[in-house]
């Protein structure tokens, strides 16, 4: 018993115990929400923003290709092709300028720890904390890299004749690409949410609780689809 009680003994008067069970919950309630967004999609496919567009960006598809919808696939593919790289290229702004914070912390040290009433206040720690902010901004810049990549394939796709039958350049397929370029694109505006509980856990873990639970409200509530189309759609 003694061995096994060690590891727990050991974790709970690290003085890291705080930092790391608030970066922990933070997690599984973010993970928790998303499974209950999945859940509840499943039986009802129009309960979020995100399943109506899917089904959105299919129809739309199916629209452009059939009736030959050339000029409008183009300026509709190149709006969201500008929104991702101006997205893509924030996330860069960004990592330099955490890259830049990094080297700083010495000076800084007195300022940021101010209001860090029981998380740790060690360099290594903070150090940390920036890397794991640079890992989710990293992400955010990736994902939006493969947004423009795939609506820049869409946007060949697209326009190609339903005259010619091709097999792998059916609505359906052109979709199933559409559609993952904006699955690309909502995991990097993820990404950035995220980033704001990661930066406040710079000032203290209970921080990082508190600001994880008030993204989670706010993104429920923009989450959502409107109840009349969620009871249009669940009438049908």
């Amino acid at each position: 018993m003694d061995l096994l009680r060690a590891p727990f003994v050991a974790f709970t008067t690290s003085p890291y115990a705080n930092d790391l069970v608030s970066f922990l919950i933070s997690v599984l309630l973010v993970i928790a929400y998303q499974m209950y967004l999945s859940r509840k999609v499943k039986k009802n496919p129009a309960y979020t923003v995100g399943a109506i567009n899917v089904m959105a960006r299919t129809a739309w598809v199916e629209m452009v290709m059939s009736e030959g919808k050339d000029i409008l696939a183009i300026q509709t593919l190149r709006n969201s092709t500008m929104a991702a790289t101006f997205l893509a290229s924030t996330s860069v702004l960004l990592i330099m300028g955490v890259l830049t914070l990094s080297g700083q912390e010495a000076r800084l040290e007195s300022t940021w720890h101010t209001l860090n009433v029981i998380g740790a206040k060690h360099s290594e720690l903070w150090l940390a904390k920036l890397l794991l902010l640079l890992l989710d901004l990293f992400i955010a810049f990736f994902s939006f890299s493969m947004s423009i990549r795939v609506f820049n394939h869409v946007g060949y796709m697209i326009n190609v004749p339903l005259a010619l039958h091709h097999k792998m350049i059916s609505p359906a397929h052109v979709a199933i690409h559409l559609n993952r370029a904006g699955a690309f694109y909502h995991l990097g505006m993820r990404a950035y949410y995220y980033s704001v509980p990661i930066v406040f856990w710079l000032f203290g873990p209970h921080f990082m609780l508190v600001t994880t639970i008030a993204l989670l409200l706010v993104l429920y509530r923009i989450d959502r689809a409107p109840k009349i189309m969620m009871e249009d759609y669940g009438s049908k």
